[in-house]
């Protein structure tokens, strides 16, 4: 890490690469993302953490990059929806018809996909309790569901 005045260049791994940008302490993940990578998957909605549209995952779990700064990701493994590279859930999210507008889509997929792979096999009520993290205005919760059930179930791989 080198400074430029009050910025910094930092070294992020982000979809399993090493990325550096110039970023100051108070840079939000979000921004750096969108502005800095180009990665537009994980989208601004709320901005105070709870749409859930700009999820991303750190080190495996779900968080709001709203939320974070770009600092506290240096040595974490980020991963955006850029880097899911056709994750069974996106699939099971377009056979099960799991998005309307699109705009949230990505930040269920993320939670989607990091649910999947913590708790292979949740019940309902934990099910339920991942998926209140996100909001969605268009279509009901139940395909989204439907849509982790068929991934956990095997139908989709």
């Amino acid at each position: 890490m080198y400074s430029l005045k009050e910025k910094s260049v930092v070294s992020l791994n982000i979809n399993s690469e090493i990325k550096d940008v110039m970023i100051a302490p108070s840079d939000i993940l979000l921004e750096t993302l969108r502005n800095q990578l180009g990665l537009t998957g994980a989208k601004p909605g709320c901005e105070n953490g709870d749409c859930g549209a700009c999820t991303v995952l750190v080190d495996g779990w779900p968080v709001k990059s709203c939320l974070m700064l770009t600092v506290e990701a240096i040595g974490k493994q980020i991963t955006t929806v850029e880097g899911l590279k056709n994750a069974p859930i996106q699939k099971a999210f377009i056979e099960k018809f799991g998005f309307q507008c699109g705009y949230c889509t990505s930040g269920f997929l993320m939670v989607c996909h990091a649910l999947a792979a913590i708790h292979p096999n949740p019940p309902d009520v934990l099910m339920d309790d991942w998926l209140q993290s996100n909001i969605c205005r268009c279509t009901s919760y139940e395909e989204i569901g439907n849509a982790v059930r068929a991934i956990l179930s095997g139908e989709i791989s």
